[in-house]
């Protein structure tokens, strides 16, 4: 699997700086077949990790005066990647498997729809279109290299996304076969609701895209928030987790929504 070839490599590329106090791009393109581009993604993820230093061409160890307790773990996982909860992960594994290779995917800003990023290194040929940088950044950590593309717009520091009307008339000239969208609240009546008064881009990603995949925490249900986001006749799947009680799942499921339950491997 690719992420398990990613982990032995970054573990190798260590070893290699271990025994030679330096490494170089080229030669551990060479050493391990993969592409300098790749190599480079390796390294700048190592030095984020304090794992050691890049320079130009390859990388050094990180200075002992510098050396602290590791961000990284050794499932190779990232210190944002950390941070996303168990459910969090759930779902994205939930939401990545109702994507093919090949799809045209919008992804909305939130931290349950960047969850999604790192699921998404086994598909092959993915156009993935977002407002949202810290989205960007990761999909260009993939390996696999989706096609990106930023909505442009005007930045909003609250939702610390790209909105307004650039944002959505660039929506509008693409066509998608999916959305992915947060929320911050569900009601079980109306459908999504959200603190940001911002609801333009949202409804156009919606209008955008073939099909709407909400992904939301079970907790967010009922929660009362006045702006409604999108109303259940533009959801076509939400996928939540296992805390979403049979009651509540069957009054969204009767608003024709599918619902998609992702229980944690091991709970929170």
């Amino acid at each position: 699997m690719p992420k398990r070839n990613t982990v032995q490599r970054r573990h190798g590329i260590l070893s290699q700086l271990s025994k030679h106090g330096q490494v170089q791009v080229e030669e551990l393109a060479r050493r391990f077949d993969t592409s300098e581009v790749t190599i480079r993604k390796d390294l700048a993820t190592l030095e984020q990790s304090g794992l050691l230093l890049r320079r130009y061409g390859g990388a050094i160890p990180l200075p002992s005066e510098l050396m602290s307790e590791p961000a990284g773990t050794d499932d190779g996982q990232s210190p944002a990647q950390q941070k996303v909860s168990k459910r969090k992960q759930a779902i994205a594994r939930a939401a990545a498997n109702c994507i093919r290779d090949h799809n045209r995917i919008i992804i909305d800003f939130g931290s349950t729809t960047a969850a999604l990023i790192p699921e998404l290194q086994s598909k092959r040929g993915l156009v993935v279109m977002t407002n949202s940088l810290n989205v960007a950044n990761a999909v260009r950590e993939l390996e696999n290299e989706p096609t990106l593309l930023l909505s442009g717009g005007t930045w909003d520091a609250h939702s610390e996304s790209f909105q307004g009307q650039i944002a959505e008339q660039v929506l509008r000239s693409y066509d998608f076969d999916q959305l992915f969208i947060g929320c911050d609240g569900i009601d079980l009546e109306r459908g999504t609701t959200t603190f940001n008064e911002l609801l333009g881009l949202s409804r156009v990603m919606a209008e955008a895209a073939r099909e709407v995949i909400v992904l939301a925490e079970a907790d967010k249900v009922g929660r009362r928030i006045p702006n409604l986001e999108l109303p259940w006749s533009a959801v076509n799947i939400l996928i939540t987790d296992d805390r979403l009680s049979t009651e509540q799942q069957t009054l969204i499921e009767q608003q024709g929504v599918r619902v998609i339950i992702a229980a944690p491997d091991n709970g929170e």
